[in-house]
């Protein structure tokens, strides 16, 4: 268990930040210029001066500051790693006054670092540990129930040294083109946001110089939250720093509140002579007795069996509750079975692609599995649809810019031009439907289709998006008639198409359009963005698309 921490005198959310730049010395960074990287030592640690110094006896040695938590150098055979502007810290630093401890068992050491009164109720301890001979540094970061603003490890790095990193990341030489987070360098746009992965595509990713290298594996992810869709920040490239991220929750366009009272974790940070690192086994920290720890034996299975996704989409089975989700994908024959689970009662969520069609809900007991948690898609599939643009899958999958959207602001010159778009039924390519429209950029869309006699009768739309911002929806005018407004779809309240997801609430407006509407031969549908917000550029009200169709 963790140490009775004392209460800390805690600086406010805005002064942790300011930490993160300039205001580094206030927490100690100093240290990181004048401490001296220490070659290979013996297997062990020390207290002096301030600090615990932790060898792993094979080539890593690390300084965690015993006023604040934060590591203040990070050395790998002599070498120093550590920005010489900023140490590394889970969140923005926890700050003077947290209670720092560490002993030594056997193989391991564990050092803890806690605070109480985190943002005025919570309570936080993060946990750092290393084995004897390993060049890993392994960590969970536990969060009770008063919360943690941005629960994220930072492996703050000195570029000089490893200086290879995803490009899309890397903001050297730029200037703020929104916000203070993205960036334009020389005629491509980059930000922390750019180059990221979906939660269940997170393997081990790092940075790389001259016989060195520094990995994240990202770990459980049950703790955190978004489901297996969510990206957030990896890495982030600055004048002289590389920052390595764990984000354990941000709050960055996210679906789901923050998971209190549990263990994030565990996960790790490895150091190699380059070569990237297998996953490293992780089971071990459950016998060091962090709070918040379930065991394998106080866990659960599910198992069943996904139908009815269609042809040509790939299903996942997601579930999730107010303190853990997970996700499986299905074999070919569509059985699935879970991981191992917190008992409680669980949403369990079939998805087509990244689309919910069916869910139920489920209770896992510890120590046993639940049987027969079958879901059958309850998606509709008309037969024969007068035209259907793109894929029911939950996400703008083929749509114009879609392989950008994740790499790169919408700005950027790579793009193809966003529009407004004149779409044409059997003679356009899903390519030249865009992908997101926004009411100040590419407003509005335009589809022609034709129609014979015998087809003119009241029709359906389906307009389906996966994100919106500022309150953007879809208004349909066919030929002289015209929909009603829809309502807004609820939304994370944050920037979504600017910072590299199109990733939100699934949202699906169906509109009656009557058959005196219609005549035969051309026929034109105008999609317009709507909203009762302002805003202009590529921040006025705009969402992303999934899939239009009519039948």
């Amino acid at each position: 268990m963790p140490p009775s921490p004392k209460p800390p005198s805690l600086p406010t959310r805005r002064q942790f930040l300011a930490r993160s730049g300039a205001g580094a010395l206030a927490l100690g960074i100093g240290a990181v210029g004048v401490d001296t990287a220490q070659a290979a030592t013996a297997f062990g640690y020390t207290s002096s001066g301030g600090y615990y110094t932790v060898s792993t006896g094979a080539g890593l040695t690390f300084k965690i500051s015993q006023s604040n938590g934060d590591m203040t150098s990070f050395a790998y055979n002599g070498v120093e790693l550590t920005s010489p502007s900023r140490p590394s810290n889970v969140e923005s630093g926890i700050g003077a006054g947290a209670s720092i401890s560490a002993y030594q068992s056997g193989s391991y050491i564990v050092v803890t670092e806690s605070v109480t009164n985190w943002y005025g109720s919570g309570t936080l301890h993060h946990y750092l540990v290393v084995r004897s001979g390993d060049n890993t540094v392994y960590m969970a970061t536990y969060v009770g129930s008063g919360g943690a603003g941005e629960v994220r490890w930072i492996q703050s790095l000195n570029r000089t040294v490893l200086p290879n990193i995803s490009v899309y990341s890397d903001t050297q030489g730029g200037t703020a083109i929104e916000s203070t987070d993205i960036f334009l360098v020389g005629d491509q746009t980059r930000s922390k946001y750019y180059g990221n992965r979906q939660a269940k595509d997170l393997t081990i990713r790092g940075v790389t110089g001259s016989g060195v290298g520094v990995f994240m594996d990202f770990g459980n992810r049950e703790s955190s939250s978004g489901g297996p869709f969510f990206r957030d920040i990896e890495q982030q490239g600055t004048s002289d720093s590389i920052q390595v991220y764990n984000y354990l929750w941000s709050g960055h366009n996210d679906t789901e509140a923050q998971r209190l009272d549990v263990l994030y974790g565990p996960y790790a940070v490895i150091v190699t002579d380059g070569s990237t690192p297998s996953a490293p086994d992780l089971s071990f920290l459950d016998t060091l007795g962090f709070e918040g720890t379930v065991s394998a034996a106080g866990r659960g299975y599910v198992v069943g069996k996904a139908i009815g996704v269609a042809a040509g989409t790939t299903p996942m089975i997601g579930w999730a509750n107010t303190t853990a989700q997970y996700w499986a994908a299905p074999a070919s024959s569509g059985d699935f079975s879970s991981p191992a689970m917190k008992p409680g009662t669980y949403t369990q969520t079939l998805y087509q692609g990244e689309l919910g069609v069916a869910t139920r809900s489920v209770t896992v007991t510890a120590g046993a599995t639940t049987t027969g948690q079958n879901l059958d898609s309850g998606w509709y599939t008309p037969a024969s649809p007068v035209f259907q643009i793109g894929t029911w899958d939950g996400a703008p999958t083929g749509f114009k810019n879609f392989a950008n959207l994740t790499l790169m602001h919408p700005s950027d010159a790579r793009d193809a031009s966003w529009g407004p778009v004149t779409y044409t039924v059997g003679g356009s390519q899903s390519a030249d439907f865009p992908s997101y429209q926004w009411k100040d950029v590419n407003n509005p869309t335009t589809v022609a289709f034709t129609l014979t006699s015998s087809q003119i009768a009241a029709r359906t739309v389906r307009i389906g998006i996966t994100a919106a911002y500022a309150g953007g929806r879809p208004q349909i005018t066919v030929n002289g008639w015209t929909s009603s407004a829809p309502s807004s779809s609820t939304q994370p309240s944050s920037r979504s198409l600017t910072i590299g997801t199109y990733r939100g609430e699934n949202t699906l407006y169906t509109y009656s359009v009557p058959a005196s509407a219609f005549v035969a031969g051309t026929n034109t549908m105008v999609i317009t963005a709507i909203s009762g917000s302002s805003g202009t550029g590529y921040l006025s009200p705009g969402y992303s698309y999934d899939c239009v169709d009519m039948y």
